[in-house]
């Protein structure tokens, strides 16, 4: 039978590659979108179904939930993927982008999580796969809420283990420096990479075996696995 999967923030980096590989494999594919449907076309294309949802509005979510539920009994993977990432001046000068931290790594994921889980449950091997960082455990002071919304997200995913098992395994991968952004300059690149034991950009692949790999094992629920090339070690 086709497996359904559902991806949040789906439209770019490790989102986006995760979701072609999936349809590559024949999955059912929800594919969730803020604002912006940079790849969401391009995945609607290969057999995607676009859903827009605001994350920092409950009733926004909500109706994500019930457009999924409508279109399907049964998920088998859902990926809390969406993310916002904004430093300490950011979030003290802007009250909404506080607030969006936390909705966005913490509402969000519990509102899919408690939503969908008739339909994870039904699966069979239902599996939720939250992205946290590898700061979630040693934070940085220049990204305190972050760090704090991150952290909470990993306590959810062990939460959420406990609660929903033996029916749904729950499972963190905390990514490191998988891929940087354009705005990276090459010296935070080559400073990134010096404190980095591996001293490599890891690239996405490393980040969609660690899903299969959670996919495949049935015995691992409540884990954060880390894929940072061994940065967590230096921090």
């Amino acid at each position: 039978m086709r497996k359904t999967a559902v991806i949040t923030g789906a439209g770019r980096r490790f989102g986006f590659e995760l979701a072609k590989a999936l349809l590559t494999e024949g999955y059912q594919l929800f594919a969730h979108y803020n604002s912006s449907r940079d790849g969401i076309d391009e995945l609607e294309a290969l057999g995607a179904q676009g859903v827009q949802a605001d994350f920092t509005n409950i009733d926004s979510i909500q109706a994500m939930v019930r457009t999924i539920s409508s279109a399907t009994d049964s998920v088998d993977l859902l990926v809390n993927n969406a993310s916002c990432f904004f430093d300490n001046e950011t979030v003290d000068n802007d009250n909404n982008a506080l607030a969006a931290v936390f909705q966005v790594h913490g509402m969000a994921p519990y509102l899919l999580i408690s939503g969908l889980q008739r339909q994870l449950s039904h699966s069979g091997n239902g599996l939720v796969i939250n992205i946290t960082d590898i700061y979630a455990d040693r934070p940085s002071t220049d990204y305190i809420a972050y760090c704090a919304a991150k952290a909470g997200l990993a306590n959810m995913t062990q939460a959420f283990a406990k609660s929903l098992a033996p029916s749904v395994r729950v499972n963190a991968i905390q990514p490191g420096p998988i891929l940087f952004l354009p705005e990276h300059d090459k010296e935070h690149r080559m400073q990134v990479l010096d404190e980095t034991p591996l001293r490599v950009e890891g690239g996405l692949e490393p980040m969609i075996e660690t899903v299969r790999f959670l996919r495949d094992n049935p015995f691992i629920t409540g884990e954060s696995i880390k894929v940072d090339g061994g940065r967590g070690l230096m921090i």
